[in-house]
């Protein structure tokens, strides 16, 4: 895979040309969510065809999702790859930062349940100590 990357040296600035626009992601949401098929994603995004036909295609080339042979036999369904899997945490910290910053209080959004139905508990991220991280705490160090 080559693509021209808008900071080579950069994760997060490579992570945002793989998956950076809105349908991309919304895409991956959905596979996470169980969408299969071109028409369940088109119908869960409400994405143009022509949107859709290329976030799936890109989606497969750059190793994020993978098509199968759907159990019915007749079509091809879109499954995510381990790669795509991992996106797992992204989404749950974007959704969880929408629930705190996008919504008036009180205005009625979904909620991620773990199996058990209760709500999953909110990402903070910490150190090998325990301490939670943010910004004023951490650095970048080129390698």
């Amino acid at each position: 895979m080559h693509l021209d990357w808008t900071d080579p040296d950069c994760p997060v600035a490579r992570t945002l040309d793989l998956v950076g626009d809105r349908w991309s992601l919304l895409v991956v949401r959905d596979a996470m969510d169980g969408a299969r098929s071109f028409t369940e994603f088109q119908r869960r995004t409400g994405i143009a065809r022509n949107i859709l036909t290329d976030r799936l295609r890109k989606l497969t080339g750059r190793g994020l999702l993978t098509q199968r042979t759907a159990p019915s036999g007749r079509r091809q369904e879109y499954v995510l790859t381990e790669a795509g899997r991992d996106l797992f945490p992204v989404i749950l910290t974007l959704r969880q930062w929408g629930q705190r910053h996008a919504f008036a209080p009180g205005e009625p959004h979904s909620v991620l349940l773990d199996r058990h139905g209760v709500p999953v508990p909110d990402v903070t991220p910490t150190g090998t100590d325990g301490t939670p991280l943010g910004p004023d705490s951490t650095l970048v160090q080129k390698t």
